[in-house]
């Protein structure tokens, strides 16, 4: 796999696991909805507390293993550099998100708001490699 055959993963398969480092270097791993941008980006919504936007601050680099959507099949360990972006600089491209992974909203207003009650923000990882580069 190289990595444009992993942004065609991400178009249509939105499960993954973000791997990020704790502090004493062992990996903390989450469950998220991703998607790809328009640069080609690894895009994750997620919440200013949690651990994984504590992590990405202290050491940006982030692993996500993206999956098709019924488990089994194409899959893809992406590896890069993450970027985490804060409202209210983040909340276009939290809207953007939001269509590439789940469609149009009913009411984007209401969507906006809710954005700042959960203090959201944007992961955004920029892919630096891609594997399995081959089968075993």
């Amino acid at each position: 796999m190289d990595i444009d055959e992993a942004r065609v993963l991400l178009l249509t398969n939105h499960h993954a696991v973000l791997a990020t480092r704790r502090t004493d270097g062992r990996p903390q791993l989450s469950p998220v909805a991703v998607g790809v941008d328009n640069q080609g980006r690894v895009i994750i919504s997620t919440r200013e507390t949690a651990m994984k936007t504590h992590n990405l601050r202290r050491d940006p680099h982030a692993s996500v293993c993206v999956f098709a959507d019924s488990f089994f099949g194409p899959w893809a360990q992406i590896d890069g550099t993450a970027e985490v972006l804060s409202l209210p600089e983040a909340l276009e491209g939290l809207v953007d998100y939001y269509q590439r992974v789940a469609g149009e909203h009913p009411d984007w207003d209401e969507y906006r708001a809710g954005m700042g009650r959960e203090r959201r923000v944007l992961v955004r990882i920029t892919i630096e490699s891609v594997g399995p580069t081959r089968s075993g």
